[in-house]
Protein backbone atom coordinates (compact mmCIF):
# COMPACT_ATOMS: atom_id res chain seq x y z
CA UNK A 1 0.00 0.00 0.00
CA UNK A 2 2.47 2.82 0.88
CA UNK A 3 4.41 1.77 -2.15
CA UNK A 4 1.14 2.34 -4.26
CA UNK A 5 0.94 6.05 -2.18
CA UNK A 6 4.49 6.88 -2.78
CA UNK A 7 4.28 6.31 -6.33
CA UNK A 8 0.84 7.97 -6.42
CA UNK A 9 2.83 10.85 -4.73
CA UNK A 10 5.36 11.47 -7.39
CA UNK A 11 3.19 11.18 -10.13
CA UNK A 12 1.30 13.88 -9.00
CA UNK A 13 -1.91 12.47 -7.88
CA UNK A 14 -0.87 12.69 -4.00
CA UNK A 15 -4.42 14.35 -3.71
CA UNK A 16 -5.69 10.90 -4.06
CA UNK A 17 -4.07 9.49 -1.02
CA UNK A 18 -6.94 11.37 1.24
CA UNK A 19 -9.46 12.56 -0.65
CA UNK A 20 -9.20 9.09 -2.64
CA UNK A 21 -12.01 6.43 -1.39
CA UNK A 22 -14.69 8.94 0.76
CA UNK A 23 -14.92 10.90 -2.31
CA UNK A 24 -15.15 7.79 -5.07
CA UNK A 25 -18.33 6.74 -2.67
CA UNK A 26 -19.81 10.14 -2.30
CA UNK A 27 -19.78 11.24 -6.34
CA UNK A 28 -20.58 7.88 -6.95
CA UNK A 29 -23.34 7.31 -5.22
CA UNK A 30 -25.31 10.49 -5.80
CA UNK A 31 -24.38 10.59 -9.40
CA UNK A 32 -25.67 7.24 -10.17
CA UNK A 33 -29.05 8.19 -8.12
CA UNK A 34 -28.96 11.73 -10.27
CA UNK A 35 -28.70 9.50 -14.05
CA UNK A 36 -31.33 6.93 -12.82
CA UNK A 37 -33.71 9.37 -11.34
CA UNK A 38 -33.87 12.30 -12.74
CA UNK A 39 -34.16 14.28 -16.07
CA UNK A 40 -30.91 16.03 -15.40
CA UNK A 41 -29.30 12.47 -15.24
CA UNK A 42 -29.30 12.39 -19.00
CA UNK A 43 -26.81 14.75 -19.23
CA UNK A 44 -24.41 13.04 -16.55
CA UNK A 45 -21.70 10.74 -17.77
CA UNK A 46 -22.80 7.36 -15.88
CA UNK A 47 -20.73 4.84 -17.62
CA UNK A 48 -17.34 6.93 -17.86
CA UNK A 49 -17.77 7.80 -13.90
CA UNK A 50 -18.42 4.13 -12.55
CA UNK A 51 -15.32 3.39 -14.60
CA UNK A 52 -13.02 6.21 -13.39
CA UNK A 53 -14.10 5.36 -9.84
CA UNK A 54 -12.74 1.87 -10.44
CA UNK A 55 -9.68 3.83 -12.06
CA UNK A 56 -9.01 6.20 -8.76
CA UNK A 57 -9.79 3.23 -6.24
CA UNK A 58 -7.02 1.21 -8.24
CA UNK A 59 -4.64 4.07 -6.68
CA UNK A 60 -5.19 2.55 -3.42
CA UNK A 61 -5.31 -0.84 -3.77
CA UNK A 62 -8.97 -0.97 -2.56
CA UNK A 63 -9.90 -4.38 -3.21
CA UNK A 64 -12.53 -4.33 -0.58
CA UNK A 65 -13.73 -0.57 -1.66
CA UNK A 66 -14.29 -1.61 -5.28
CA UNK A 67 -16.34 -4.62 -4.56
CA UNK A 68 -18.43 -2.92 -2.09
CA UNK A 69 -18.85 0.27 -4.20
CA UNK A 70 -20.14 -1.85 -6.78
CA UNK A 71 -22.83 -3.40 -4.70
CA UNK A 72 -23.48 0.33 -3.41
CA UNK A 73 -23.48 1.82 -6.43
CA UNK A 74 -25.98 -1.40 -7.40
CA UNK A 75 -28.89 -0.53 -4.85
CA UNK A 76 -28.52 3.30 -5.82
CA UNK A 77 -29.62 2.26 -9.35
CA UNK A 78 -32.00 0.57 -8.71
CA UNK A 79 -33.73 2.48 -6.56
CA UNK A 80 -33.33 5.17 -8.67
CA UNK A 81 -34.97 3.60 -11.15
CA UNK A 82 -38.04 2.93 -9.07
CA UNK A 83 -38.19 6.39 -7.92
CA UNK A 84 -38.06 7.59 -11.57
CA UNK A 85 -40.97 4.63 -12.15
CA UNK A 86 -42.82 6.35 -9.95
CA UNK A 87 -42.35 9.83 -10.96
CA UNK A 88 -43.61 8.52 -14.37
CA UNK A 89 -46.12 6.63 -12.79
CA UNK A 90 -47.96 10.09 -11.30
CA UNK A 91 -47.22 12.45 -13.59
CA UNK A 92 -46.58 10.48 -16.90
CA UNK A 93 -43.71 11.66 -19.72
CA UNK A 94 -46.07 15.01 -20.89
CA UNK A 95 -43.54 17.62 -19.45
CA UNK A 96 -40.01 16.09 -20.51
CA UNK A 97 -40.10 16.84 -24.30
CA UNK A 98 -39.26 20.65 -25.37
CA UNK A 99 -39.83 22.55 -28.32
CA UNK A 100 -36.77 22.29 -30.31
CA UNK A 101 -34.58 20.68 -27.63
CA UNK A 102 -31.44 18.66 -28.79
CA UNK A 103 -31.98 15.61 -26.38
CA UNK A 104 -35.38 16.69 -24.35
CA UNK A 105 -37.13 16.37 -27.58
CA UNK A 106 -40.49 14.37 -28.64
CA UNK A 107 -38.42 12.20 -31.18
CA UNK A 108 -36.60 10.64 -28.47
CA UNK A 109 -38.85 10.19 -26.09
CA UNK A 110 -41.01 8.41 -28.72
CA UNK A 111 -38.07 6.09 -29.67
CA UNK A 112 -37.40 5.14 -26.29
CA UNK A 113 -41.19 4.53 -25.88
CA UNK A 114 -40.74 2.59 -29.37
CA UNK A 115 -37.70 0.76 -27.99
CA UNK A 116 -39.38 -0.26 -25.11
CA UNK A 117 -42.98 -1.04 -27.07
CA UNK A 118 -40.94 -3.71 -29.34
CA UNK A 119 -38.62 -5.69 -26.34
CA UNK A 120 -41.08 -4.94 -23.05
CA UNK A 121 -39.04 -6.84 -20.20
CA UNK A 122 -35.61 -7.06 -22.39
CA UNK A 123 -35.43 -3.33 -22.99
CA UNK A 124 -35.63 -2.70 -19.50
CA UNK A 125 -32.42 -4.55 -18.71
CA UNK A 126 -30.92 -3.08 -21.84
CA UNK A 127 -31.38 0.02 -21.03
CA UNK A 128 -28.68 0.57 -18.69
CA UNK A 129 -26.40 0.57 -21.36
CA UNK A 130 -27.96 2.95 -23.71
CA UNK A 131 -26.98 6.73 -21.56
CA UNK A 132 -30.31 8.73 -22.75
CA UNK A 133 -32.80 5.99 -23.17
CA UNK A 134 -31.25 4.72 -18.97
CA UNK A 135 -32.88 7.54 -17.64
CA UNK A 136 -36.29 7.46 -19.91
CA UNK A 137 -37.17 4.31 -19.57
CA UNK A 138 -38.21 4.03 -16.28
CA UNK A 139 -39.95 7.32 -16.72
CA UNK A 140 -41.65 5.52 -19.64
CA UNK A 141 -42.37 2.14 -17.99
CA UNK A 142 -44.03 4.23 -14.71
CA UNK A 143 -46.18 6.55 -17.25
CA UNK A 144 -47.06 3.03 -19.09
CA UNK A 145 -48.52 1.01 -16.00
CA UNK A 146 -45.63 -1.66 -16.46
CA UNK A 147 -46.03 -4.47 -14.19
CA UNK A 148 -44.18 -2.54 -10.66
CA UNK A 149 -42.77 -6.27 -9.94
CA UNK A 150 -41.53 -6.88 -13.53
CA UNK A 151 -39.78 -3.58 -13.60
CA UNK A 152 -38.09 -4.35 -10.50
CA UNK A 153 -36.86 -7.07 -11.42
CA UNK A 154 -35.42 -6.02 -14.90
CA UNK A 155 -33.86 -3.30 -13.89
CA UNK A 156 -31.96 -5.25 -10.76
CA UNK A 157 -31.20 -7.34 -13.41
CA UNK A 158 -29.95 -4.51 -15.70
CA UNK A 159 -27.94 -3.04 -12.92
CA UNK A 160 -25.95 -6.00 -11.86
CA UNK A 161 -25.02 -6.39 -15.72
CA UNK A 162 -24.16 -2.66 -15.78
CA UNK A 163 -22.59 -1.22 -12.34
CA UNK A 164 -19.95 -3.88 -11.31
CA UNK A 165 -18.91 -4.28 -14.85
CA UNK A 166 -17.65 -1.00 -15.17
CA UNK A 167 -16.41 -0.29 -11.65
CA UNK A 168 -14.65 -3.56 -11.75
CA UNK A 169 -13.46 -2.98 -14.99
CA UNK A 170 -11.65 0.14 -13.90
CA UNK A 171 -10.43 -1.12 -11.00
CA UNK A 172 -8.71 -4.15 -12.09
CA UNK A 173 -7.72 -2.46 -15.54
CA UNK A 174 -5.75 0.00 -14.00
CA UNK A 175 -4.64 -2.84 -11.37
CA UNK A 176 -2.70 -4.52 -14.50
CA UNK A 177 -0.17 -1.22 -14.80
CA UNK A 178 1.42 -1.58 -11.63
CA UNK A 179 4.42 -2.74 -13.15
CA UNK A 180 3.74 1.08 -15.36
CA UNK A 181 3.07 3.46 -12.45
CA UNK A 182 3.25 5.89 -14.99
CA UNK A 183 0.66 4.80 -17.29
CA UNK A 184 -1.87 4.14 -14.17
CA UNK A 185 -1.36 7.61 -13.20
CA UNK A 186 -1.91 8.98 -16.52
CA UNK A 187 -5.42 6.52 -17.35
CA UNK A 188 -6.43 8.10 -13.52
CA UNK A 189 -6.02 12.12 -14.95
CA UNK A 190 -7.70 10.89 -18.32
CA UNK A 191 -10.32 9.04 -16.22
CA UNK A 192 -11.34 12.50 -14.10
CA UNK A 193 -10.64 14.78 -16.91
CA UNK A 194 -13.19 13.41 -18.61
CA UNK A 195 -15.56 12.84 -15.69
CA UNK A 196 -15.28 16.42 -15.10
CA UNK A 197 -15.39 17.89 -18.15
CA UNK A 198 -18.71 15.77 -19.18
CA UNK A 199 -20.20 16.51 -15.73
CA UNK A 200 -19.18 20.58 -16.99
CA UNK A 201 -20.73 19.86 -20.27
CA UNK A 202 -23.89 17.69 -19.22
CA UNK A 203 -25.01 20.43 -16.17
CA UNK A 204 -24.71 23.02 -19.66
CA UNK A 205 -26.57 21.18 -22.06
CA UNK A 206 -29.33 20.07 -19.13
CA UNK A 207 -29.76 24.25 -18.63
CA UNK A 208 -29.83 25.32 -22.57
CA UNK A 209 -32.60 22.39 -23.06
CA UNK A 210 -34.61 23.35 -20.01
CA UNK A 211 -34.77 27.08 -21.11
CA UNK A 212 -36.93 25.48 -24.12
CA UNK A 213 -41.13 25.77 -23.65
CA UNK A 214 -42.70 22.28 -22.94
CA UNK A 215 -43.47 20.90 -26.12
CA UNK A 216 -47.25 19.60 -25.41
CA UNK A 217 -47.49 17.14 -28.07
CA UNK A 218 -50.43 14.41 -28.31
CA UNK A 219 -49.48 12.41 -25.13
CA UNK A 220 -49.11 8.49 -25.50
CA UNK A 221 -48.01 7.30 -22.80
CA UNK A 222 -51.28 5.04 -22.42
CA UNK A 223 -50.33 3.20 -25.48
CA UNK A 224 -52.16 -0.19 -25.34
CA UNK A 225 -49.05 -1.81 -27.16
CA UNK A 226 -46.47 -0.65 -24.84
CA UNK A 227 -48.77 -1.96 -22.30
CA UNK A 228 -48.83 -5.58 -23.61
CA UNK A 229 -45.57 -5.05 -24.40
CA UNK A 230 -44.43 -4.67 -20.40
Amino acid sequence: MSVVYSASGSLGVSWLDTAGPPLVWVIVLSFVFMECALIIGLFLPGDSLLFAAGVVLATHGADANAWLLSVAALVVAVVGNQVGYYIGRHTGTRFIARRGGRVLNRGNLDRARAFLDRKGFFAIVAARWIPWVRTLAPLIAGAARMDPRRFLVATTLGGLLWVPTLVLLGYYGAGLLDVLPWLKTAMVWISVAFFVGGTGYGIVRYRQEMRRPVDDGRETDDDPELRRAA
